[in-house]
């Protein structure tokens, strides 16, 4: 040992000597500008950081009792695995960091841990047999590790619980230290343990991936030696036979006859070239690289090689050296070389959309995105063909490509083996203490900066008996873009404890790559929850896991053993969820975060790197006042607004509930990307926090503006964000003091708010712009609901705008007349209407001339008996004053047309009389004026809005309807003509002066009007035809026909104004005055027909007059008269003939006998009358009618039969009244008198009075027949 702590002084003693070398600046890259100027320092400072950390070591406590500190570590998969200077080895669970196992393996530092299989299994379905078989043969309590490690704490501490039997912890652990030895141990059996010694100090071990089965590794240390150490019993302390090839041959020879001792074979694959500090196993088993003095080595190793080709096994493949330069002389056997094999699966993305932070994406990893020539973009999706490692050694990074090599002969057969690509080198300003892959193009670096040369002198203090300086630099973490070969961000300092007093060897760094959550891995999710929600569960909740009816330990157990058991299985660090542990430290949430995770250890520290989450981004953007890009965030990533429930970043309940435990999810979930991720259960209480967050920072967002004086954008960014009725209230005060209302108005909410947004915001914007702008006003209303605001207020404000006088009808503004007066009026109709005023608002719907709105609200709201104030302008409101001077009759008629039609139906329903239209009219225009004719002429003809109506309908109404429609309208018209003939002498003035048609169907059809008025105007108008109607009207007969002859000259006309009065006189008038015009006695004869004797106007024709186609006139006359003789003829005729059909007919049916049955019933009865005139009954056919009785074969009376099939007993038809309502008691008594039915009397004569008196019974037809005529 003595030996051992002399090795480890001398490697203390170099790595100060190399800490030297380093301040001196000798390995410092010329890449770094000390010229910077302050503005590009301060910019750098602002960059948001690419990683975001957590410290992990307050979650680690157990590991640094008794002065203990980290010396070596490693993650994969659920597990973080870490040696200690003191020898322990501490087995954590991620992601609780919960401890499975600790024991103490060495008597000195680890230097070096593996685990096989690597990355450890998931569990399935398939682990439970296995699980079980191993459970029962853990009956015994596992033998301790060595004899050498009976004195430590450890060793003396009570036995620890059995490590849980899931899938993912069936690993071996490897272990190397400076102590000699190389300890490899199952993590769940306790039996299954080795301890070799190797003599000299160990500096780097790595597990075969097939440990289980080949129960090999290899190892390398100061001794320069790489050895493959194959078998070795478990539970044994054994010595290293390499080098002693005796020792070699007998253990060969006495194991193959059962007498070794199996302690395992030993076999230098490489030595001679210096120290060992680095030996890793590639991901697919199939090779290994090391690192040692000379440089790095690759070599092919015995797992899945081809049948073929055996001899492949353990054979070097390449030799890469160290860089030529001079520090590389002594330093290379300083610096601890870092490799990582790259599980390029597991990195982040780095395309253009994947790389930015957040939203904003530097420029050179958009560079190194955009280039396809770049190989190592190229990424290799067939790890058979191809695998990749990054070794980081001294200042120099490698990126080293390993492919499968191709088949070749001869001297070229060792480039079948595989084939070493270097992709690139770079090389740095620091001295690497860790690195791997974070995306394809992106390399993140643990660097150990190296003191200035300029720093003060080092000072010293005692560690563990030697002494270190205190001038290291804090660690840093790099990003450094393989393409450029340059860093991507400024570098992040790690704040760990001493770091004065470490060396970059105190520093490590592994990844926990992300796992894409593939359909398979999916389809597995549902055998992980079996055994309780998968490894999660296990870290977190064991008590559930072996308590439930999947746990091997529950299986055939009452429930009172299997909670013992329970208890005991858990790690002596992991306490029960429901215990009252006080001491139990919670999970960091950025342990739970997704993706990758770059894990950072000192001997004091553990430090947790993950991607930047949107909350992180989202924080950053506020802590730099970056408020519009931090609520665009929110807007598009509401996951950034983190969870409202957590109290502080690093705070989570000690002892978890079942709902908090559900919500951890599985490994499958702890392991996938951000992409693969399902929104949570509590979404709507997420969304909630998050409406709050965005209207904090939208709020921030609008007082940076305005402190800005960017009110315009501003006002935009207050439309967005704000979203509260207190919010926009604050706001729109403070952009009205600032007299800024046009930048917020078109943003003020124009929807109800919950709470609401006071009335007296929306009030304060609508008074400006009464004052200021009109137009805008207009808008506003338009836009803003009615019920936003009150509406009183902006009334008075309009009104008293009105008011003042400066704008009105006339005003001109912007070159238009009366722009803003109508704008007002508009604005102010509208506000009456939101009112419940219509009245108030027609009446300025009136005076603006928007018939459309004033006829809808007539229509709606019924208010015409509004307008008789106004009638004039309520007929104007299609007319312009243009149109009122200079259109025509045509065109006022069409746009009075609607308002006059509705004047018309009030007036019949008595709304608006007549009265006060002509009243109103005459005021305002006189008489005539074509306003009032239109009233009259439409109230004449019955033209309301219902006509108008109907003159639309379609051909689909039916006949009735349009019947229906045809008479209402005729009553219409003949309720209006009443209604003008109470202002006829108006209306013959109006008629007279418009219409002359309608002049003339007033004049016949009105008797209302005073002659004598009408007289003359027809007499002034020259209107004959009108009076000529008046004077026959008033019985000037003559003195018409004289208007008729000497006026009008139209013989005509003459001939049927005397047809019209049928006065022979007049026609006496007429034949005097045609006596000496030659054209009227032509007339006459043409066209007088029949009315006067021809005879008697021929012989008055003077002898000698010319009358000018006389002949033809006679012609006429006489042709005339024949047929009206041959017409004459002709209907007599026909009338004789139908007389003569019809007695005929007549007769037969008077000749014509009456069937009827006697003695049956009829089923079908008839309905008939009582003779009394009773209500109706029915009777059966073959009844009489009289009595209700059958008729019988026997029966004595006699039976009276009629055309109409009604059959009577002559004494029932005795007494019914004849059809004069005279009784006929006499009757039977004559015809007792009359013995007509004597067998034996062959006188006729009683037969014949007999046959009389029943005739005169029977002429008048049946009693019921002329009963239902009557």
């Amino acid at each position: 040992m003595a030996s051992e702590a002399a090795d480890a002084e001398q490697e203390d003693d170099i790595e100060d000597k190399a800490t030297v070398k380093a301040r001196n600046g000798s390995m410092r890259a010329p890449q770094e500008d000390h010229d910077s100027g302050t503005t590009e320092d301060e910019e750098e400072e602002d960059e948001e950081p690419r990683l975001k950390y957590a410290s992990l070591t307050r979650h680690l406590g157990p590991l640094y009792r008794n002065a203990d500190a980290t010396s070596a570590f490693m993650v994969a998969g659920d597990k973080m695995i870490i040696g200690t200077h003191n020898g322990n080895i501490h087995v954590l669970s991620l992601p609780s960091l919960k401890s499975i196992k600790v024991y103490h393996a060495h008597s000195a530092s680890v230097t070096a841990l593996s685990i096989s299989p690597f990355p450890p299994p998931l569990p399935t379905p398939r682990t439970e047999p296995r699980i079980r078989l191993i459970s029962r043969q853990q009956s015994s309590p596992a033998p301790s590790i060595s004899g050498a490690n009976q004195g430590s704490p450890a060793a003396r501490s009570p036995k620890p619980p059995p490590v849980p039997l899931t899938a993912s912890n069936f690993i071996h652990v490897a272990t190397s230290s400076i102590d000699g030895n190389i300890c490899v141990a199952s993590l769940t059996d306790p039996k299954d343990v080795m301890l070799r010694n190797f003599g000299r100090p160990v500096q780097a071990v790595a597990l075969s991936p097939d440990y289980k089965n080949d129960r090999s590794f290899l190892s390398g240390g100061r001794a320069g030696n790489l050895i493959l150490t194959v078998g070795g019993r478990s539970g044994t302390t054994s010595t290293s036979n390499a080098g002693t090839g005796a020792a070699a041959t007998a253990s060969g020879w006495l194991g193959a006859i059962g007498l070794g001792s199996n302690t395992g074979k030993d076999t230098i694959l490489h030595s001679g070239e210096g120290a060992i500090r680095t030996i890793r196993w590639s991901l697919s088993g199939k090779y290994v690289v090391w690192v040692n003095e000379k440089g790095i080595k690759f070599m092919r190793t015995n797992l899945h090689l081809d049948h073929d080709s055996p001899e492949h096994a353990w054979k070097r493949i390449n030799h890469i050296d160290y860089p030529e330069r001079a520090v590389w002389e002594e330093m290379a056997a300083v610096w601890k070389p870092r490799a990582k094999w790259i599980d390029e699966s597991g990195l982040e993305a780095d395309d253009p959309h994947t790389t930015q932070i957040n939203g904003v994406q530097d420029k050179a990893s958009a560079q190194t995105s955009a280039m396809p020539g770049t190989p190592l973009l190229k990424s290799v999706t067939n790890h058979k063909q191809s695998e990749k490692v990054i070794i980081g050694w001294g200042d120099t990074i490698w990126v080293i490509n390993v492919l499968a090599g191709k088949s070749a002969t001869g001297k070229d057969s060792v480039r079948k083996i595989a084939r070493v690509e270097i992709v690139t080198i770079l090389r740095t300003d620091c001295i690497v203490s860790g690195v791997s892959l974070y995306t394809p193009s992106l390399l993140v670096v643990l660097a150990y900066v190296t003191p200035d040369e300029n720093s003060s002198t080092p000072q010293t203090t005692p560690t563990r008996g030697r002494h270190r300086r205190q001038d290291a630099q804090q660690p840093e973490i790099r990003l450094i873009d393989l393409s450029t070969k340059e860093e991507v961000s400024v570098a992040d300092k790690l704040n760990v404890s001493r770091y004065e007093s470490l060396s970059a060897t105190d520093y490590h760094l592994d990844v926990l790559p992300a796992m894409q959550i593939t359909q398979k891995a999916a389809a597995q999710k549902g055998a992980l929850e079996i055994i309780g929600g998968g490894i999660w569960d296990v870290g977190m909740y064991p008590a559930r896991l072996f308590s439930s009816a999947a746990s091997v330990q529950s299986n055939g157990r009452d429930s009172a053993e299997s909670s013992s058991r329970t208890a005991s299985d858990l790690s002596v660090a992991l306490p029960m969820p429901n215990s009252n542990n006080n001491n139990t430290t919670a999970v960091h949430p950025s342990a739970l975060t997704h993706g990758m995770k770059i894990f950072i250890h000192s001997p004091y520290d553990c430090v947790l790197a993950t991607k930047p989450t949107p909350a992180d981004h989202f924080n950053w953007l506020v802590s730099h006042a970056m408020y519009e890009e931090a609520w665009n965030l929110l807007d598009q990533h509401p996951e950034a607004a983190g969870d409202s429930s957590e109290e502080s970043t690093d705070s989570t309940p000690s002892t978890p509930t079942r709902t908090s435990a559900k919500g951890q999810g599985t490994l499958l979930d702890f392991f996938a990307d951000e992409g693969s991720q399902t929104q949570s259960s509590d979404q709507r209480n997420m969304y909630t926090h998050v409406e709050k967050e965005k209207r904090r920072i939208g709020e921030q967002w609008v007082e940076q503006l305005t402190k800005r004086g960017e009110w315009s954008k501003a006002g935009a960014t207050c439309g967005k964000v704000l979203t509260t009725g207190s919010s926009w209230e604050r706001w729109v005060w403070v952009f009205a003091q600032a007299d800024k209302f046009e930048e917020i108005t078109p943003y003020i909410p124009d929807t109800a708010l919950r709470p609401p947004l006071p009335s007296i915001v929306y009030e304060l914007v609508l008074g400006h712009y009464v004052a200021t702008d009109r137009k805008k006003l207009k808008e506003l209303l338009e836009r803003w609901p009615p019920d936003l605001f009150d509406v009183g207020p902006v009334i008075e404000a309009i009104q008293g705008r009105l008011k003042a006088g400066d704008i009105h009808e006339a005003s001109t503004e912007d070159g238009e007349v009366g722009r803003d007066w109508r704008l007002l009026m508009e604005c102010l109709a509208k506000l009456y209407l939101a009112d419940n005023h219509p009245a108030k608002a027609l009446r300025c719907y009136i005076r603006l001339q928007d018939a459309d709105i004033a006829m809808r609200l007539i229509s709606e709201y019924h208010l015409v008996d509004v307008v008789s104030d106004d009638i004039p302008n309520f007929i104007l409101l299609r007319i312009s004053k243009e149109q009122q001077r200079s259109a025509p009759m045509s065109e006022l008629e069409a746009a009075s047309r609607e308002p006059t039609r509705l004047l018309v139906a009030e007036a019949h329903h008595g709304i608006v009389r007549p009265e006060a239209v002509v009243e109103q009219l005459n005021a305002r225009y006189g008489i005539p004026n074509p306003y009032l004719y239109f009233y009259f002429r439409a109230l004449w003809e019955g033209q309301t809005a219902s006509m108008a109506a109907s003159e639309q309908r379609t051909v689909e109404d039916t006949h009735e309807a349009r019947k229906q429609s045809l008479m209402d309208e005729r009553l219409v018209a003949t309720e209006g003509k009443a209604l003008v003939s109470d202002h006829a002498d108006t209306a013959l003035s109006l008629f007279a002066e418009y219409d002359r048609p309608l002049l003339m169907d007033f004049l016949k059809m009105s008797q209302s009007y005073t002659l004598d008025l009408a007289s003359k105007i027809c007499k002034r108008r020259k209107y004959i035809p009108e009076l000529v109607y008046l004077l026959s009207k008033e019985g000037r007969t003559t003195e018409a026909l004289r208007l008729i002859i000497d006026e009008m000259g139209d013989v005509s006309q003459a001939i049927s104004f005397a047809k019209e009065q049928g006065d022979q006189s007049l026609w006496d008038d007429l034949l005097s005055y045609s006596m000496n015009k030659p054209p009227f006695i032509r007339g006459l004869l043409e066209e007088v027909g029949t009315s006067i004797d021809p005879v008697r106007l021929i012989r008055r024709i003077p002898k000698g007059l010319e009358i000018e186609g006389l002949k033809g006139s006679l012609i006429r006359m006489i042709r005339e008269y024949e047929i009206q003789h041959s017409i004459s003829e002709g209907a007599a005729r026909v009338f004789r003939g139908e007389v003569a059909a019809a007695m005929a007919e007549k007769s037969r049916g008077l000749n014509k006998g009456i069937k009827f049955e006697i003695g049956e019933v009829h089923k079908d009865p008839i309905t008939i009358r009582s003779p009394q005139g009773a209500q109706a009954r029915k009777i059966q056919q073959g009844d009489c009618p009289g009595c209700e009785k059958a008729f019988l074969p026997e029966d004595p009376e006699l039976l009276v039969s009629f055309p109409c099939q009604h059959v009577f007993h002559l004494p029932c038809l005795l007494s019914l009244p004849d059809p004069d309502g005279k009784g006929r008691e006499d009757i039977p008594s004559s015809l007792k008198d009359l013995d007509w039915q004597s067998e034996y009397d062959r006188n006729i004569g009683p037969k014949i009075d007999h046959a009389t008196l029943l005739r005169g019974l029977v002429d008048p037809g049946c009693p019921l027949e002329n009963q239902d005529a009557g």
